[in-house]
């Protein structure tokens, strides 16, 4: 069975192209308990009802919180408007001079958008756009190799002001171009996205910034693709702003106040999403069209660190390789986005036999890659929606904030602290020399009467795998350089493990997902099981005060994130690589195999029923 998502149908021409009833519809294969659930919910979603009081800002749709002062997003920039014209102009002058590259410095919302526009679009006609979110020293030297100091501009992007990343990252590089042009110069290869009057702003205007493009107050970092935080990116990109705007605002008038629920796609979306992991199907995978690189990791962010939290919230699923139907555990919701007007006749192949396998399958569909723009706005809605379905404030994110304050505890110790050890949550439990495992002592106790303290590592990581259980999710938590090699090792490793025990499972870069999914894994539903990688710098990298190391402070993010993962009594298991990384991994690797064979080898011994 299916039934409709949207299907307004806005009719008119954009560039010569016409906007098709298509490009604002879904379809949705779904169980008769969950459409009926969907069709029920959606009769509070009126004009007169919830639609009409989102976007009138009344936070009583969520808690009854703060959460009015944060939709400042619902009002896309006009495609023809002030900012569009500031942006154009601003990017004519940077070509002008010269620029050949733009390195964006940011976390989370501050870059995620970026790196999916340089994704899907890529050499757009307009300047290279590199983007760096990591403290990882090696990922921070090897992105210096490949930009020319003196043709590169500098974007610094930080809606507060003061990411602990950025800032650094910030202090890095002026530091680096100014001493090849000298104070006076180097502020003007450097502009800044930040909200009026941060700590970022007020540094810019000392240094002589190119220019300071600033925030709207009312849109958090994960809500603001359509900000200034994303139109910058993708004006240098050379992207057509006004093409790309008038996108989005032609779904954000499908979404608008006077939609009927039923035709409403975002609100649809947003039902589905969260009536659905209320019915326990919160592992919502994302299926995305090669052509839409990078709109996965947008979304994740945007669901994860909306909806984790309180002890409930959407597990999204990125990246991960479409199977059989019967691998899969009744605790998925598929949303694929497909792109063009021919069909992938492979992909949906796979869909069709999810949805008769009884998978929930949602498809939406791109009309071309401008309709990114769309996607942003329609995606955005949908979790505004699916907060409230699951009654939290999608507009927050306080185990985020734990995380930032246990690393600042941690950094403020100086050089010298164990941080290898996790701080002081974390016992060893395993110490082969070339890799040392740790894990929370309560935790680190069970697994050790689970194998016995002397048992080899492998039967250590085999007692945690045991651990996952039908609903549970396995996450593995990197906090390496990301790469392409290490890439592959890792999703790999996630497939065998999906493949081995059937549950949902994830890769992240550190620290780059604390800004992301770390939200979900420390607030949301308590059925995630980690296996953390941290390594020894070979090379470090001082931060330009001498107070701090790139490699210090990385190692205090993964120790923070240790911490506050214990103290929400989440399980986890961390592997430290003393060694070259590339060999380390694939040690790592070896010995996950090793543990599900064993694992398996177990399952083999219980009699039957």
């Amino acid at each position: 069975m299916r039934s409709p998502v949207d299907r307004s149908g806005r009719q008119g021409k954009e560039r010569g192209e016409g906007v098709t009833e298509k490009k604002l519809t879904g379809e949705v294969d779904a169980p008769p308990a969950l459409r009926e659930a969907v069709e029920k919910e959606a009769a509070a979603w009126s004009p007169a009802g919830l639609l009409g009081r989102l976007w009138q800002r009344d936070p009583t749709v969520w808690t009854g919180g703060d959460e009015g002062r944060w939709l400042g997003w619902l009002d896309v920039p006009q495609p023809d408007g002030a900012e569009v014209r500031r942006l154009e102009a601003f990017v004519d002058q940077a070509r002008r001079d010269g620029f050949v590259v733009t390195a964006l410095l940011g976390m989370g919302g501050s870059s995620l958008c970026p790196e999916m526009l340089q994704r899907i679009f890529g050499g757009a006609g307009g300047i290279e756009l590199r983007v760096l979110d990591s403290t990882d020293p090696a990922q921070l030297r090897r992105f210096e190799a490949q930009i020319d100091l003196d043709r590169t501009l500098f974007v610094v992007s930080s809606k507060s002001g003061t990411t602990l990343e950025t800032s650094l990252l910030h202090a890095h590089f002026f530091e680096r171009v100014r001493q090849r042009a000298g104070s006076e110069a180097a502020g003007s290869r450097f502009v800044a996205v930040t909200d009026a009057g941060s700590a970022l702003d007020r540094l810019a205007t000392e240094r002589g910034f190119r220019a300071v493009f600033h925030g709207e107050a009312s849109i958090g970092g994960r809500y603001s693709a359509l900000s200034y935080f994303g139109l910058l990116p993708a004006a240098l990109l050379g992207i057509d702003l006004r093409l790309l705007l008038d996108r989005a605002r032609a779904m954000a008038e499908a979404c608008g106040s006077e939609s009927p629920a039923a035709s409403n796609p975002g609100v649809q979306l947003g039902l589905w999403l969260g009536l659905a992991a209320r019915a326990g199907r919160n592992k919502t995978t994302l299926v995305t069209a090669p052509g839409l690189d990078g709109l996965g990791a947008w979304i994740e962010q945007l669901l994860a660190e909306s909806t984790g939290k309180d002890g409930v919230g959407i597990i999204p699923v990125d990246g991960e390789r479409t199977d059989d139907p019967a691998i899969y555990r009744d605790d998925r919701l598929f949303v694929s986005t497909a792109l063009g007007d021919e069909p992938d006749e492979e992909c949906e192949s796979v869909l069709s036999a999810l949805a008769r396998a009884g998978h929930p399958v949602v498809r939406l569909h791109a009309h071309d890659r401008y309709d990114v723009g769309a996607e942003c706005f329609r995606w955005e809605l949908a979790t505004a929606v699916a907060g409230a379905v699951l009654g939290v404030h999608p507009f927050n994110q306080p185990d985020v904030e734990a995380s930032k304050v246990a690393t600042r505890a941690i950094t403020s110790e100086g050089p010298g602290s164990d941080r290898a050890a996790a701080g002081p949550v974390a016992e060893l439990a395993w110490d082969a020399g070339v890799i040392r495992a740790y894990a929370a002592r309560p935790y680190s106790a069970a697994l050790r009467r689970s194998v016995g303290a002397e048992a080899p590592l492998a039967q250590w990581v085999a007692a945690h795998i045991r651990r996952l259980r039908p609903g549970s999710y396995f996450a593995v938590l990197a906090y390496l350089e990301m790469c392409e090699p290490y890439r592959r090792i890792l999703e790999d490793l996630r497939h065998q493990v999906r493949a081995a025990t059937g549950v949902a499972t994830a890769v992240g870069f550190g620290p780059r997902f604390l800004h992301s999914t770390g939200q979900a894994h420390k607030g949301g539903p308590a059925d995630g099981l980690f296996l953390i990688l941290t390594c020894a710098d070979v090379i470090d990298v001082a931060a330009p005060d001498g107070a701090l190391t790139f490699g210090t402070v990385k190692e205090a993010q993964a120790a923070g994130d240790c911490a506050v993962l214990a103290a929400r009594r989440r399980r986890w298991l961390r592997l430290h690589l003393d060694g070259e990384v590339g060999s380390g991994l694939a040690a790592v690797a070896a010995l996950v195999a090793e543990a599900l064979a064993a694992v398996a080898r177990g399952r083999r011994r219980v009699p039957a029923r």
